[in-house]
């Protein structure tokens, strides 16, 4: 499975919490099962973040600071 794929899965997992599933499953590379509930949205997205940082380009940049 390719970083994007499981990318694309992860996103469609925080999808489906934030539509009001209660509990969502997605595979990891060990083959086993990772499940996430409501109270996991955050740790889900670090994960997304986490793989999107592995597809490259497409992760979220954090604000640049401005001085005075």
């Amino acid at each position: 499975m390719t970083a994007q794929e499981k990318l694309d899965d992860a996103r469609l997992a925080l999808h489906k919490l934030m539509t009001g599933k209660s509990v969502v499953s997605i595979k990891h590379d060990s083959g086993k099962e990772l499940s996430f509930r409501q109270a996991d949205i955050g740790s889900l997205r670090a994960y997304i973040a986490d793989l999107e940082s592995q597809v490259g380009g497409t992760a979220r940049r954090r604000a640049i600071g401005v001085r005075f």
